[in-house]
């Protein structure tokens, strides 16, 4: 879709806004600086709690930081400070920023699931504008050489396969190798106040899964870029020098609707609540409903029964131009009212292997890195339950909780 050359590089991103089948720091060890009061815009859509204010909201605690520094950030439509985007915020406040660093889906956010980002200019500011989607996933030597720190603002979604976060770890990489320091704006996780599904094993390590951590992680980025720094899970164990605005008024606890969607196939706070489980169908033939009006909330395939209680045909749209089971009639369910506070299940995934009329196509080879372990596929196709499956998984998201504990910058309740 098309936009006016006037409305500049984030003109209109709220009309699209999903996952492809995702104090200053003086040394390596990552620092807090601790939010200052200052006067923020209201939210775009939805406002937030009327004490929680967002990282990049804390003016008082970055800026300083950003005084005299070449700057570049890494930003999509969900970078704002109340109305405003952030690199208008900053360029307005007077910061120097030098070039604009898009993930999956773009700049503005409306790319589809998986597109190929190509490199361009921002129009209302000339800067350039640069693809972190694509062949080019880790910004270059060349990319960053004019700049001394790299701003990340990005919303995420609060699981391992949502590739912002690994988009996140590409940063931190390239800045520890050539000395560049990062600042994470820290936003609130809307799927933070649970911890579930079984933890990545490395050799399953891909762009939708980079670290030993479970589906559902329990981090803001701003921890998760903690652990990543602490646990040195930077190539050759480097660290980045790192420094985390947290969110003032958030605990894990909160339930956080977030204002503007992170994604062209995440559209609302029940599609982000099921992400989680649904899109481990993404590794399946089984259309989680791209190419409809409800995707992530629909789920169905030609191969299950005729008889299932719901049916939609997937077609080409703005945020999936060719959706899997396109112009094909799929049988399933409607779980858009199944309620926000969902949490992760493999009921869905059990269901629909068991009830589906060819088993022996139903699990593709891009199943492994949803879960992170061939293990879920074995002991879904043996009949085991999910109380059975997720015995298997405990050891290890026991033991990661334990880890996680030491990065956690909000409280639990």
């Amino acid at each position: 879709m098309p936009f006016p050359a006037s409305l500049g590089l984030f003109g209109l991103a709220l009309l699209f806004a999903d996952c492809q089948r995702p104090a200053q720091s003086s040394g390596p060890a990552a620092a807090t600086v601790q939010p200052q009061t200052v006067t923020s815009p209201p939210q775009v859509v939805l406002p937030a709690p009327a004490a929680l204010r967002v990282g990049a909201e804390q003016f008082g605690a970055y800026l300083p930081l950003l005084k005299g520094k070449r700057v570049g950030v890494v930003v999509n439509q969900t970078a704002r400070v109340g109305r405003a985007f952030l690199v208008d915020t900053l360029l307005a406040q007077g910061v120097g920023v030098k070039v604009i660093f898009g993930p999956e889906h773009g700049f503005r956010g409306e790319a589809a699931d998986g597109a190929t980002i190509k490199d361009g200019r921002d129009a209302r500011s000339g800067l350039p504008a640069l693809s972190l989607y694509g062949a080019t996933k880790k910004p270059t030597p060349e990319m960053i050489k004019d700049v001394d720190v790299l701003v990340f603002d990005i919303q995420d979604v609060g699981t391992r396969f949502y590739t912002f976060i690994s988009t996140m770890h590409y940063v931190m990489e390239a800045a520890a190798e050539n000395n560049k320091e990062v600042i994470i704006l820290d936003r609130p996780n809307p799927n933070g106040w649970y911890v579930d599904g079984p933890v990545l094993e490395p050799q399953h390590k891909s762009f939708v899964g980079m670290h030993p951590i479970p589906v559902v992680h329990g981090l803001t980025v701003g921890e998760l870029a903690k652990m990543i720094n602490g646990e040195k899970w930077l190539a050759g164990g480097r660290q980045c020098r790192l420094t985390v605005i947290p969110v003032q008024g958030y605990t894990h606890a909160t339930r956080y609707e977030l204002p503007v969607r992170p994604s062209p196939n995440l559209p609302n706070a029940h599609s982000v609540a099921l992400y989680p489980s649904v899109c481990l169908f993404e590794g399946t033939d089984v259309s989680v409903g791209r190419g409809t009006d409800s995707p992530f909330e629909v789920i169905g395939a030609p191969t299950q029964p005729s008889t299932r209680p719901y049916s939609f045909t997937p077609r080409p749209n703005a945020g999936s131009p060719t959706p899997p089971q396109n112009g094909k009639l799929c049988y399933g369910l409607d779980l858009r009212g199944s309620g926000n506070e969902v949490g992760f299940t493999l009921k869905y995934l059990i269901d629909f292997y068991q009830q589906s009329t060819a088993k022996d196509k139903f699990f593709g080879k891009y199943f492994e890195q949803l879960t992170g372990t061939r293990s879920v596929r074995e002991q879904v196709m043996a009949g085991k339950s999910e109380a059975e499956i997720r015995a298997s998984w405990e050891p290890g998201l026991k033991a990661y909780k334990v880890l996680r504990k030491k990065y956690l910058l909000y409280p639990e309740s």
